[in-house]
């Protein structure tokens, strides 16, 4: 049986769709969404009209009739999950609205859920959400008992990144041990240990190695005066650590090729910068391998920043000695979002409720 799957990725500044005959995709669309007219939001949630229409004229101009088996979106950052794939419910698209971390993704679930109500039978999921927690009980742990870690990373596309170089090399991911790192707006990373994410940074809001525009971790005494003393509120604070940080404060952009191009032409700065990022991210990745004993099987690069042929060669420079390197450009989160819920729909895994 051919089942037909809509598959809904809300960004910052756009919403990514796309519709598969099983896991063959048949198209994949980036709708842009300028910052002036999500300007006039003031909550994500209340983007939600304005993207439903976007997608539902999107796939009225490709004359695609709304005849789905699934609708499946990115989920979103309410509460600590599972991994695996989960049918969506009112209660979880009303806690993505209250969520205390805010994100476009918060809004996959309740597209998903409403475009799916508008077709008979359909099924609605989201897979693998940013906040899918398996960490061992010592990661947990921080210096205050008071601020337990938590993680916030690209759970979705490592997973998927994971299970493809397990199934490349004809064995079964929950079988190796594999040291992950995504490389995007921001930066995840993670100790992967027997198909269990046993420790991975908060890449959200302020822990591990500093990305094109989040700060990652900061020196503490610095920040505290900072909250005290700038006469930035909470809100301000929070949007300078999670949106203004990273090679966007020190350079003025988060574009990777202005900054190759700045570096092309002699800029030190840049030059410094760039080099700083690098060599926070190798030494967080090689802080995985203490985590998983020495025994790793496979690091595994992947994100946008995976473009950069010279990003990619001065990580390799500092972390091949844990093991071999492999890289996957990009992230397919619209294939990965589709194969989940194509496992779903054909019974191959089992569908968690929330």
């Amino acid at each position: 049986m051919t089942f037909n799957i809509l598959a809904i990725n809300p960004g910052s500044t756009s919403t990514k769709i796309s519709v598969a005959h099983n896991n063959e995709l048949l198209f994949v669309e980036d709708i842009k969404h300028s910052r002036d007219e999500l300007a006039h939001y003031e909550t994500i949630f209340n983007q939600y009209e304005f993207r439903k229409q976007h997608i539902l004229k999107e796939l009225e101009k490709r004359n695609i009739p709304l005849d789905f088996h699934a609708v499946v979106g990115r989920g979103g950052l309410a509460k600590p999950l599972e991994s695996g794939v989960y049918a969506v419910n009112q209660q979880m698209v009303d806690d993505q609205r209250t969520a205390l971390h805010q994100h476009p993704c918060d809004l996959g679930c309740k597209l998903a859920y409403e475009i799916a109500s508008l077709i008979p039978g359909c099924k609605s999921y989201i897979a693998d959400p940013g906040v899918v927690d398996e960490l061992a009980p010592e990661a947990r742990i921080s210096g205050l008992p008071e601020v337990p870690r938590i993680c916030i990373w690209h759970a979705l596309n490592q997973k998927a990144i994971a299970r493809r170089y397990a199934a490349d090399r004809n064995t079964t991911y929950d079988k190796l041990n594999l040291i992950i790192c995504h490389l995007g707006g921001g930066i995840s990373i993670a100790a992967h240990q027997h198909g269990k994410a046993i420790d991975a940074n908060n890449a959200l809001d302020g822990e591990g190695p500093f990305s094109p525009e989040r700060t990652g971790t900061l020196p503490m005494t610095d920040i505290i005066k900072m909250c005290y003393h700038s006469g930035l509120t909470e809100e301000q604070m929070m949007h300078k650590i999670c949106t203004q940080g990273g090679l966007l404060a020190h350079l003025g952009t988060n574009d990777f090729r202005i900054i190759k191009e700045r570096i092309d032409n002699g800029d030190e700065k840049a030059q410094l910068v760039f080099s700083a990022m690098i060599w926070h991210v190798a030494k967080a990745i090689a802080a995985e391998g203490a985590v998983l004993c020495g025994k790793v099987d496979a690091v595994l690069l992947t994100g946008g920043l995976c473009y950069s042929k010279r990003l990619v060669r001065e990580l390799k420079k500092r972390i091949s000695f844990l093991a071999p390197v492999v890289v996957y450009e990009g992230q397919d989160e619209m294939l990965a979002l589709t194969e989940n819920a194509l496992a779903a729909l054909s019974g191959k895994v089992e569908t968690k409720q929330y």
